[in-house]
């Protein structure tokens, strides 16, 4: 009998789960045993869990689980360096030269675990199964609006929290841009063919942003690409990978530009391969803004777990998509995903 663990997620400001109670009682209907950790800070009541019939267990207790259990949640696990022996199921941001991923995949290899890593779980023409990119996107350029209008009354952005719901955000961002009495800012979307881009788009749309959309057609040329200097904003919508263009190079910060806030929504600055040359490091819910250049002022946003801006919608939208192949892990889906880890650690 497969046996499922959904761990606590452990960093801060991070509420979503990776499958919701209607999903854990069809997994139970189909034969599989599942246990869920208590959780302070998860969107979903762990009654509710406990009602559709899992198993209830202390938060991080995950380390004593069986060693048959597949530990499944979203971010990363705690940096403490201790060998890993269960096969978790997770965003291990591990396998594009970032170093933590590294570390993380030694801490496999010591303790014999295994990671299938849910950016990897891929249809057979490489498209995934799952993922949060439309509320990413969505909650990105909301981020990098709040960012524009901070500096519009000469400031830096402060923190941001979790909204209740889509219709809460827009409310917010529409009372904050009446508030301020500018126009709307022009934005410049890299991706925006993509889940990411799109959940962009419609956010822009939604607050009347007027954006110009790229995707591949607009950037097979390979750059450089002037057009970014000249929107207010530039959303990142892309991952980084071996072959992608420089969008933003680090002469930007002294450029002639009209560019003010970058939204790195795919956000991997640790990646040999980022398209952004103006940052290293990522932003956080407290200090959302990195200022890069102070005169014309430059900000960078690139928070990591932005879906959990939104935490219940993106938590139903990805527990939706992904629970079909919770319901069968035997399929080649996991078959490559485990692949791909066995290379990456051979």
């Amino acid at each position: 009998m497969t046996h499922l663990w959904v761990r606590a997620e452990s960093r801060d400001n991070e509420a979503r789960v990776g499958i919701m109670p209607q999903g854990v009682a069809e997994l139970i209907r189909q034969g599989m045993r599942v246990t869920v950790e208590d959780s302070r800070q998860r969107i979903v009541p762990t009654a509710d869990y406990a009602t559709a019939g899992a198993t209830i267990e202390a938060e991080g207790s995950w380390t004593d689980a069986p060693a048959d259990a597949l530990i499944f949640g979203l971010k990363e696990l705690p940096t403490d360096g201790t060998p890993l022996r269960h096969t978790h199921i997770m965003f291990g941001h591990a396998y594009k030269g970032q170093p933590d991923g590294r570390v993380l995949l030694d801490r496999f290899k010591v303790g014999g675990g295994r990671l299938l890593d849910l950016e990897y779980l891929t249809e057979e023409g490489g498209r995934r199964v799952a993922a949060f990119g439309y509320w990413a996107g969505y909650a990105g350029a909301a981020v990098s609006l709040m960012c524009w209008m901070a500096q519009q009354q000469g400031k830096i952005m402060g923190p941001v929290r979790a909204v209740p719901s889509r219709a809460h955000l827009l409310a917010d961002l529409q009372g904050d841009l009446v508030r301020i009495g500018t126009q709307r800012p022009t934005a410049l979307i890299i991706g925006a063919l993509g889940r990411v881009g799109t959940g962009a788009a419609d956010l822009c749309r939604d607050m009347g942003v007027a954006t110009t959309l790229w995707d591949t057609a607009e950037t097979a040329g390979g750059g450089p690409f002037p057009e970014t200097l000249q929107h207010d904003l530039f959303l990142n919508c892309i991952l980084a990978r071996p072959g992608t263009p420089v969008f933003v190079p680090a002469s930007a910060k002294v450029a002639d530009r009209k560019l003010s806030v970058i939204g790195d929504i795919a956000c991997d600055p640790d990646s040999d391969f980022s398209p952004i040359k103006v940052y290293d490091r990522v932003t956080t819910w407290d200090a959302p803004a990195l200022r890069v250049h102070d005169a014309p002022p430059l900000d960078v946003t690139a928070i990591d777990n932005l879906p959990s801006l939104m935490p219940l919608e993106s938590s139903q939208d990805f527990a939706d998509q992904l629970l079909p192949h919770l319901a069968t892990p035997a399929s080649d889906v996991w078959a490559r995903a485990s692949a791909l880890f066995d290379r990456a650690t051979a």
